[in-house]
């Protein structure tokens, strides 16, 4: 069954201890909103849970595929939308059909032909999404996925963050606005501060 735990997480990033003694525990069809001020370690937190960042301690237990979208798109300026997810699709063992779908899913179908570099910032946030479609990962790490999306946008995404967990599939995001996740466990970053386990050891006695 998928599955996504962490266990009295704490991340250095140089000198910097970022959080501490962090905490979850997510079953398929979970989800878990990421909130706290900048800086508190959000970011930080997708990148452990991704595997592309070691915890100073602490561990991380991930039963199943993940798939993780970070601030920034990795859109090449000179293929089409539709070879972008072509790309993407054979690296994952996805097929055409899988394309087609996601192009569908996130109103790109009339972008299939426009190479990269003209894409809006929206645009190419949708793109980059549709790796997550197209990537069939069971766990989506989604790092700010509604940067640069309309509201029309955000709905579709909505819309498919809800499917995917209805699927079984379990979602970690974190945002700046109002986003659709009901049920979702909520962690804020910033009571995992460095010193915070001593107050939350004060407080719980």
């Amino acid at each position: 069954m998928t599955r996504l735990a962490a266990s009295h997480l704490t991340c250095l990033r140089g000198a910097r201890l970022v959080f501490e003694d962090l905490g979850f525990d997510l079953a398929g069809g979970g989800a878990l909103l990421l909130t706290g001020p900048n800086g508190s370690g959000k970011s930080s937190l997708m990148r452990v849970l991704a595997g592309l960042l070691e915890p100073f301690d602490g561990s991380v237990d991930l039963d199943g595929t993940a798939a993780y979208i970070g601030h920034h798109d990795p859109v090449k300026p000179t293929l089409t939308v539709r070879e972008s997810l072509d790309f993407w699709a054979a690296l994952y063992g996805a097929d055409a059909s899988d394309v087609d779908a996601a192009l569908d899913q996130l109103a790109l179908t009339d972008l299939a032909p426009i190479q990269g570099r003209l894409l809006s910032s929206g645009q190419r946030r949708r793109l980059t999404l549709g790796r997550l479609l197209v990537q069939g990962a069971e766990i989506w790490l989604m790092d700010e996925p509604t940067v640069g999306l309309d509201t029309a946008a955000v709905k579709r995404v909505e819309s498919l963050v809800a499917a995917h967990r209805a699927a079984g599939g379990i979602v970690v995001l974190s945002t700046h606005i109002e986003f659709a996740l009901p049920g979702a466990q909520t962690l804020d970053l910033g009571d995992f501060a460095p010193g915070r386990a001593v107050d939350r050891a004060g407080e719980a006695a």
